[in-house]
């Protein structure tokens, strides 16, 4: 029986290893040589990632590919894409070439506000917490100004302290709803670090008025943090052309694939189970550039989601339409990101793949991410529409296979061959296995 442990934090990482080795696996010396085995040999490096997180052990390595060819805004770009999906950089790239010659990207930045929040509850009268906020407002900016000061030097800051009354969903509960300007930082320690300031403003201001009671003088805060539901910090990527630039050579004319594809995001935007799996194709785009240059992509998620359900149904994230035989392609998505802060300046991969995207800034690599993330729907639409979706997964996830059956190279070259003219499901490739080995 597996016991708890006491202390595991400020164990050294090699005991952290070996405890972990010898109470969970069943192989211990070959857990050891597999987790030492993707330690950097560079002992400043090592110490660089093994800082970034708590209680590591070792590091978890995932691909990092390249999408060349996306034409953003007339500006040529290679995209970095850290993920483990087959076909994503492939679709991405495929896309991306695809518009270049018509185009290009078009993007847009809508907004770039954030939201944070002061969430508390209060036990009075509505109308004199009113009164009081208005009161307290002056003193909520000025006692924050030295956590804001730099950021207002850049042109950044408090857009906009709310309060609002939540009583009709929760007894007593009310908030502070605040919005932010953070510019090329994602800036969720900034906003948390004014929250948690405005809640401390709060309480010691209604602790003292005068026209309090004892009890409502009592503001209890719950919590102070930033929300990842960010509607107004919003970016717009676009595709279009004349449909009849559509020869995608198919066995289909340029005018029936654009019908398709019009149609298949009409069912995105009718049918949530459709559309969840229709996002997260857009998803696996925006997040492993996101990924790639070292920013939040559960905040990503999270915000995009919310912002396709925002209606009241969740729906595609997606667009498309026809309009005087101009076939037209965009997405509008929330986008939080930043180039400055966190891991950009600390990580070496997320340096060199922002460098790689020639040093965008934070509106900058909101457009880039978009127009991956459209890019990436627009490829998998085509397919879905045309020759099906497996056919192209399934030729790329071919290595992922022979690699899971231990395919010898020249196994590997063999059976490429072959599925070059033959339809690639795991047990067509497992057949085709076996049946070489047996004539060697």
């Amino acid at each position: 029986m597996i016991k708890p442990i006491e202390g595991f934090s400020k164990l050294s990482k090699d005991e952290k290893i070996e405890w972990i080795a010898n109470t969970y696996t069943h192989n211990s010396e070959e857990t050891i040589a597999i987790l030492k085995q993707y330690w950097s040999t560079d002992q400043k490096l090592q110490q660089l990632h093994d800082e970034f997180i708590e209680n590591t052990i070792t590091n978890f390595y995932l691909p990092l590919g390249i999408a060349p060819n996306f034409l953003i805004n007339n500006r040529l770009y290679a995209i970095p894409m850290a993920i483990e999906e087959s076909s994503v950089v492939a679709a991405a790239s495929k896309a991306a070439k695809f518009w270049q010659h018509r185009g290009g990207f078009k993007t847009s930045i809508i907004g770039t506000e954030k939201v944070g929040q002061v969430h508390f509850m209060y036990h009075g009268d509505t109308k004199k917490l009113q009164q009081f906020f208005k009161e307290v407002h002056p003193k909520l900016i000025s006692n924050v100004a030295p956590i804001i000061k730099n950021m207002e030097k850049r042109g950044g800051g408090i857009n906009k302290i709310e309060l609002r009354d939540k009583t009709a969903e929760l007894n007593h509960y009310h908030q502070l709803h605040c919005t932010f300007e953070t510019l090329d930082a994602m800036g969720a320690n900034f906003i948390n670090s004014c929250l948690e300031n405005f809640a401390d403003t709060l309480k010691k201001e209604a602790s003292e008025y005068a026209d309090f009671t004892k009890e409502e003088r009592n503001i209890e805060i719950v919590m102070s943090i930033l929300s990842n539901n960010i509607p107004n910090c919003l970016v717009r990527a676009e595709v279009s052309c004349p449909v009849a630039e559509l020869n995608e050579d198919k066995g289909i004319s340029p005018m029936e694939f654009a019908q398709k594809m019009v149609r298949a995001v009409a069912i995105a935007k009718a049918e949530p189970y459709r559309a969840v799996t229709h996002n997260k194709g857009i998803m696996n785009g925006v997040d492993a550039v996101v990924l790639a240059t070292g920013n939040d992509f559960r905040a990503i998620e999270a915000g995009a989601h919310a912002y396709a359900a925002k209606d009241g149904q969740y729906t595609s994230l997606t667009h498309a339409s026809i309009e005087n035989d101009i076939f037209k392609f965009w997405i509008e998505i929330p986008l939080a990101l930043g180039t400055v802060g966190g891991l950009t300046s600390l990580h070496p991969m997320v340096r060199m793949a922002l460098e790689i995207l020639q040093n965008p800034n934070a509106k900058e690599l909101m457009q880039i991410v978009a127009a991956a993330g459209l890019a990436q729907n627009f490829g998998a639409l085509r397919s879905l529409v045309t020759t099906g979706i497996q056919q192209g997964h399934m030729k790329m996830h071919l290595l992922n296979i022979l690699n899971q059956l231990g395919a010898t190279e020249s196994e590997k070259k063999a059976l490429i061959k072959y599925f070059k003219k033959h339809t690639a499901s795991h047990s067509a490739v497992v057949s085709a296995f076996e049946n070489l080995r047996n004539q060697a």
